[in-house]
């Protein structure tokens, strides 16, 4: 498990904002309310819980500091 900064990757950013997969689920409605992540895939749901609390992100970090 990683602790620190994140190391930001706008390749990423950009991949999981277009990627088909997004684009299918958002476009058939099969989108899940907020909070139900643990329902569709628990595995998952508790290790970016984990990880989340874990890391920061370096954007939020200089915006706090340049409010």
């Amino acid at each position: 498990m990683k602790f620190g900064p994140r190391k930001p990757s706008l390749k990423k950013r950009i991949s999981a904002r277009t990627s088909i997969k997004r684009q299918v689920v958002h476009r058939a409605g099969l989108k899940m309310p907020k909070g139900y992540g643990w329902v569709r895939n628990p595995k998952k749901y508790m290790y970016n819980k984990v990880y989340n609390r874990t890391t920061f992100d370096i954007f939020k970090l200089f915006k706090k500091l340049f409010k």
